[in-house]
């Protein structure tokens, strides 16, 4: 079996990442390894690269050390965690939710929330803030 692989550079405009691209690739684990050997996380609980910023949509790669808290957080977007790595557990209201490596979680937007890590982990986070409908004529 032959496995494609797709090599592509990390779009730069001016110190911003852009979407003028018609298609994007990055190599996870590369970027991974980079961030965990940066400045940033030696003396941090948590660091993040944005992979894509647009008007409708943000995709960020974060990394979080074990025992990391984010307290209350609410965006005005609809957000996405995808676990690439390890564990986070949600809290939204009364309700808890452990994300492992591989799930998918999805919050509407105005939704208050704070996350723990139980260990060392990466996730990938999308905004999105431009929801389209389709109306019924």
């Amino acid at each position: 079996m032959e496995i494609e692989t797709l090599k592509a550079r990390l779009p730069f405009t001016k110190n911003k990442r852009s979407s003028d691209c018609t298609l994007l690739g990055f190599n996870l684990p590369s970027l991974i390894a980079t961030m965990k050997q940066s400045y940033t996380w030696a003396n941090g609980e948590l660091n993040a690269l944005t992979l894509l910023k647009s008007p409708n949509k943000q995709i960020i790669l974060t990394s979080m050390h074990e025992g990391t808290e984010i307290k209350s957080f609410q965006s005005d977007d609809s957000i996405t965690f995808q676990i690439i790595e390890g564990k986070l557990r949600f809290h939204i209201r009364k309700d808890s939710i452990t994300l492992n490596e591989g799930q998918l979680m999805t919050l509407d937007e105005n939704i208050k929330y704070s996350l723990t890590t139980q260990e060392e982990t990466v996730f990938l986070l999308t905004i999105s803030n431009g929801i389209t409908r389709v109306a019924n004529n």
